[in-house]
């Protein structure tokens, strides 16, 4: 779960180039002598080759150097093909105002949409995930909302585009929820809390797998996990080092 003022969630990672390997030629370095004076033999020897095929073509000979229809078959033959077609790409995701779908949506209740403001600025405690979930047209939309301190989610909505518009086709209205797009599949995350858990370590959580049937969702599978309560929180973990005995 991430929330505009902290991610945990760690969506993305920014990757890097390592830096050793073979880096004979890198910028600032020149290659050997011994490297440059083989490439020249290699291109004079190249072009000797080549200006032998083309004095032998132009003296009339009979061999297959003049067939001109199977040089042009060769080059062809050796051109790549692509092996995924074109429409196998992504498509193209139209953004739209997450906080427009909601503050216009008659099945969300009015506190909520009165409750709904920005945290810092203009920035609102809402995510907004796009994919294929209904099989529409247009990708679906996924809104989560959050509360600004603790980014614990408190609603989570899918929209489906019909007719020019977006209709909510599912929507869960609780104290942390989350949903994501996994493969086509809609997957919301529910916190348990037992009595006395603090917001930020409930005691487990209920990850439930939804699918579209027909036209509307149907639970597909249920997974419940509980938290260890030896890490994370401060009790059960490791003891503090105690302190040399006195002098």
């Amino acid at each position: 779960m991430r929330g505009l003022d902290g991610e945990p969630d760690g969506r993305a990672h920014e990757g890097h180039h390592g830096v050793g390997g073979d880096d004979r030629y890198a910028t600032g370095r020149r290659r050997s002598r011994r490297t440059v004076t083989a490439a020249s033999v290699t291109a004079t020897a190249g072009l000797v080759a080549v200006g032998l095929s083309l004095a032998a073509c132009s003296t009339g000979g009979t061999g297959s150097r003049d067939e001109g229809a199977a040089r042009t078959d060769g080059v062809a033959a050796a051109a790549p093909t692509p092996s995924v077609a074109a429409d196998d790409g992504p498509r193209t995701a139209e953004r739209v105002d997450p906080i427009a779908l909601l503050k216009a949506d008659p099945k969300i209740g009015e506190r909520l949409k009165t409750d709904l403001k920005p945290c810092v600025a203009d920035a609102y405690p809402v995510d907004a995930s796009y994919g294929n979930l209904t099989n529409s047209a247009a990708p679906d939309v996924v809104v989560n909302v959050m509360t600004c301190g603790d980014a614990v989610g408190i609603g989570t909505y899918v929209y489906r585009k019909q007719s020019n518009r977006y209709e909510n086709v599912f929507m869960a209205e609780e104290a942390a929820v989350y949903a994501t797009i996994d493969r086509g599949d809609l997957v919301v995350t529910k916190q348990v809390y037992a009595k006395g858990d603090p917001v930020a370590y409930p005691s487990g959580e209920d990850v439930i797998t939804y699918r579209w049937s027909g036209n509307r969702f149907t639970q597909h599978d249920w997974v419940h996990n509980d938290y260890s309560r030896a890490v994370g929180d401060g009790e059960g973990a490791e003891p503090a080092p105690s302190e040399p005995p006195a002098d």
